[in-house]
């Protein structure tokens, strides 16, 4: 009597993870009934820039309806997680895949892949490499983002003004070979070309991240102790400056200015921690990007470059604001 209900009881569970899977496979891909399914993969969730982004992108597919499917790699360096990601997505069959490149070269593989899999690709934030992706035969239906040559050029005659032309400074530089860290250093060396007051006595990696930008900006502190300002190519490594600043006993003493505007960015300005910050508005890229995801399933074409606001952010246009 036992062994029947026990084998009962092995059929019933057996029919119930059968069910399941069934069900497990469905959610793959959407029914049309409950809307299309878009996917926006970004370079990490450990990012409140990206966090921002995300919180857009809701707003926008709450809207129309779309089904949003969030994923991204645990740290921003992992371009190879980002491409597997993508590419299980298109295994799912999603209908429109946004995305910020972790690679702007190494994407190119995955954009393509999407391309054959007949699914419409939308780059965010940071660009593609145009040549590469033109000799791969890819393509892409837009760009949505800042002009970060501009943001560099800001940040670099904002701290040319703090110093009054002359001056030691150094760069946290994002990820090499980026195109995001590379405009963003481009345009900053572009202010400097004409300053013969400012020398630039480092100017190393930090790969976008906190730790590290506490790490290389303790070790440029100690071997260049006159440095008086920094930039750093985003917030997260400019914060990571800030407490290295304070563990040295600096707070003050050096202008510090970062990129993305972040909440803690934003609190640091405040509080006269750090100097400045370019704001991006990552919100209004996420919510841009579902609402052009939105306009390609209803059969129309968007714009190749669609420019999203840029601005400096201080203590005093956080007083006004």
């Amino acid at each position: 009597m036992e062994r029947i209900i026990n084998n009962s009881l092995l059929s019933v569970i057996i029919a119930g993870l059968i069910v399941l899977g069934t069900f497990g496979c469905q959610r793959g891909k959407q029914s049309d009934a409950d809307g299309p399914t878009v996917a926006f993969v970004m370079k990490t969730m450990n990012n409140p820039f990206f966090i921002d982004m995300q919180r857009g992108a809701k707003e926008a597919a709450d809207k129309f309806g779309i089904n949003l499917l969030v994923q991204a790699a645990e740290r921003e360096v992992d371009v190879e997680k980002q491409m597997q990601i993508i590419e299980n997505l298109i295994q799912r069959k999603v209908d429109v895949i946004c995305v910020t490149p972790s690679g702007s070269k190494e994407i190119i593989p995955a954009i393509v892949k999407a391309n054959q899999a007949n699914i419409p690709v939308i780059i965010v934030d940071t660009r593609v490499d145009a040549e590469a992706l033109k000799e791969s035969g890819g393509k892409t239906a837009g760009f949505i983002g800042s002009d970060n040559v501009d943001g560099g050029r800001i940040a670099g005659l904002f701290i040319i003004e703090q110093l009054g032309g002359i001056g030691k400074i150094a760069i946290l530089e994002g990820i090499p070979g980026h195109e995001t860290g590379d405009a963003r250093l481009k345009g900053f060396h572009e202010a400097l070309a004409s300053q013969s007051g400012i020398t630039l006595v480092a100017s190393q990696t930090a790969n976008w991240e906190r730790d590290q930008g506490y790490n290389v900006f303790q070790n440029i502190l100690q071997s260049h102790p006159g440095v008086q300002a920094l930039f750093a190519c985003n917030d997260m490594m400019a914060l990571g400056a800030v407490e290295a600043i304070s563990a040295m006993g600096k707070t003050g003493e050096v202008v510090v200015v970062g990129f993305d505007a972040i909440t803690d960015g934003r609190r640091a300005i405040a509080e006269k921690r750090m100097s400045a910050s370019i704001a991006q508005h990552p919100y209004d890229m996420g919510k841009v990007a579902l609402e052009k995801a939105w306009a390609l399933l209803q059969g129309q074409i968007i714009p190749a470059e669609i420019p999203v606001k840029i601005e400096l952010i201080t203590a005093a246009s956080l007083t006004n604001n």
